[in-house]
């Protein structure tokens, strides 16, 4: 069921009558319940797989906390990241690592025989896995006291509002909501409403019209140039942030409506100004996930700069094959390692001033947001090939193909996104346009519903992040 579906709808209007009327501990087993049929109702053989990892780390997690013995509590936690590493790795890697090392033999001319699983992804399983992993990983290090009611624990895994594409929430957050009384409010309803809203115009307007185009140029439906390749970068640079960011705001908004307050995961990352605000603004769950969880373990800055250097690529690396099993992901997570290491050299040599001019601003904001482009060609290219490709198609003059009207009809429907984030951004208020008064409300409401209902396409696609 997706988000953006009516099945979702209907189920979502089920669950939350039933909930009101619920106690704690019976609100509790109800979302378990409906959890487990929502991520059922993709493949309900993916259940044992996140029943799996919650078993594990339910169980580890209490061993860890109640043995005073350092060998037995690393025991546990190496059992627990083995178990879900290992989930992980063979359901998204296998083949991907098979295909690599057949392809290294072949290069020395030894001929090995093809394996190749017919291996169904598990939707969310990137996610749910590092959210369980947190909470054995703060648990071993005393920063946790973990709970002792299983369906507590199985709850704050399997949530549905985020369970499939994040946030990737922390225990200290999220756990510590499930584990006591919550209350349904009418501005938490009112909250919930525009962030879902807002989330759907995104997704539903933007995002998925928007995905025609990139489908397009990215597919190489047609002839790769300067022109084209450049509007299939921006136009994905637009589409992945719609999509992504519209999930985080429903699953935000879903939240509100139970009185879960579930993280905020962007804070409009195209503002930033160099490579460290923009990870501290794009996906932060992920970001501050892997800074707490192989950064720093790594070393982070303490061991001079090389060492840092070295660092911030190995973390990005893996964050980009997070991703996906493919070499472009590797590329891309090196690409954004290798401009975070060179943001720290200049910061090293040339401190940054304490205040920027309003052009000095603009220009860094620009040249940042074309670097991340450039990142998203490498992101969303389908192979090695394609991105050798369309960087070579990148030197070729050429006018923009001819698309249909539309396209740029839909490409002028982001200035409302740029206005509303605008705002958010001198405020530094996500919720910015619930401020406005009332008749402003009722335009800006008026306007979403109108776009909604136009440029909707038939039938429901899915979020980017379903796949990662």
């Amino acid at each position: 069921m997706l988000f953006n579906s009516l099945d979702f709808i209907i189920f979502f209007v089920v669950v939350f009558t039933a909930y009101v009327w619920l106690p704690h501990r019976g609100q509790n087993i109800l979302l378990l319940v409906a959890s487990y049929f929502f991520y059922g109702c993709w493949d309900w053989r993916f259940l044992s797989l996140i029943a799996l990892s919650t078993t594990v780390d339910f169980v580890a997690s209490n061993g860890i906390y109640r043995s005073d013995d350092p060998q037995t509590r690393k025991r546990l936690l190496v059992f627990s990241i083995v178990i879900n590493l290992g989930i992980l790795g063979f359901f998204k890697y296998f083949n991907f690592f098979v295909d690599s090392a057949t392809a290294l033999l072949a290069g020395f001319g030894l001929e090995t025989p093809r394996l190749n699983l017919h291996i169904i992804l598990p939707v969310g399983i990137s996610f749910y896995t590092f959210q369980s992993m947190s909470y054995t990983l703060d648990v071993y290090r005393g920063q946790l006291v973990p709970t002792r009611r299983f369906t507590d624990y199985a709850l704050f895994v399997s949530l549905f509002t985020q369970l499939v594409a994040g946030p990737i929430e922390r225990a200290k957050n999220l756990l510590s909501q499930v584990t006591s009384p919550r209350v349904v409010t009418w501005s938490g309803i009112q909250t919930g409403t525009w962030l879902f809203f807002w989330g759907l115009f995104k997704k539903v307007v933007i995002g998925d019209n928007l995905a025609l185009l990139v489908d397009q140029v990215f597919g190489g439906s047609v002839a790769w140039n300067t022109g084209s390749v450049l509007l299939g970068i921006y136009a994905f640079a637009l589409q992945i942030y719609c999509d992504f960011s519209a999930y985080s705001d429903m699953a935000r908004g879903l939240g509100m409506y139970l009185g879960f307050n579930i993280m905020i995961n962007f804070r409009n990352p195209y503002f930033a100004l160099n490579p460290s605000e923009l990870w501290r603004r794009w996906h932060i769950s992920l970001s501050t996930w892997l800074r707490d969880y192989l950064y720093i373990p790594l070393g982070g800055n303490r061991r001079g700069p090389r060492r840092t250097y070295i660092n911030l690529l190995l973390t990005m690396v893996l964050g980009g094959l997070w991703h996906g099993a493919a070499w472009t992901f590797v590329l891309w997570g090196a690409f954004h390692g290798g401009l975070l290491a060179l943001h720290r050299w200049f910061q090293e040599r040339w401190p940054p001033a304490p205040t920027l001019s309003w052009a000095g601003r603009g220009w860094r904001t620009l040249a940042m947001f074309h670097a991340t482009c450039f990142g998203w060609l490498l992101f969303r290219a389908n192979s090695m090939r394609d991105v050798t490709g369309m960087l070579k198609a990148l030197l070729q003059p050429g006018w923009l193909p001819e698309f249909p009207g539309w396209i740029f009809q839909i490409l002028l429907l982001a200035l409302p996104l740029l206005g509303i984030q605008i705002r958010q951004e001198r405020t530094q208020d996500p919720l910015a346009p619930l401020r406005l008064s009332l008749f402003p409300r009722i335009i800006l409401y008026t306007f979403m519903l109108f776009m909604l209902v136009t440029y909707a396409n038939t039938g429901s696609r899915a979020f980017i992040y379903f796949q990662f």
